[in-house]
């Protein structure tokens, strides 16, 4: 698996445990369709934006063992979701060496590298 920068894809969190498989890595499949493959910083803007298009990621839902997320937490998040959020304003950071090759294919590397942590 690589990520954006064409190097070995690295864990984006384990705490919380994010991903689309719950195994720390933003990688993908056929299956995930959203394409969680950006690994972002949660920001207080990001989360209300989300929240505020349907998906709230702050709320807890133990059923499906998910602890809600705060501004600081790294997690997976859908390609399209997060260029959607630059678009309006309020992108969060993003770890390019643990954002998945695969959300090149929506997010020009260019713009993901103004987000960059680190």
């Amino acid at each position: 698996m690589k990520n954006v920068l064409g190097t070995p894809l690295r864990e984006c969190s384990t705490k919380p445990l994010a991903g689309f498989f719950r195994d720390g890595f933003c990688h993908t499949c056929r299956e995930d369709r959203a394409s969680h493959t950006v690994c972002a910083e949660m920001s207080e803007a990001f989360l209300a934006f989300t929240q505020s298009r349907g998906n709230d990621l702050t709320s807890p839902e133990p059923q499906y063992d998910f602890p809600g997320l705060k501004a600081g937490d790294r997690w997976c998040l859908c390609a399209g979701r997060w260029l959607e959020a630059e678009q309006a304003g309020c992108a969060p950071p993003v770890n390019l060496l643990a954002t998945h090759e695969q959300a090149l294919k929506l997010i020009p590397l260019a713009l993901l590298k103004l987000y960059a942590t680190a």
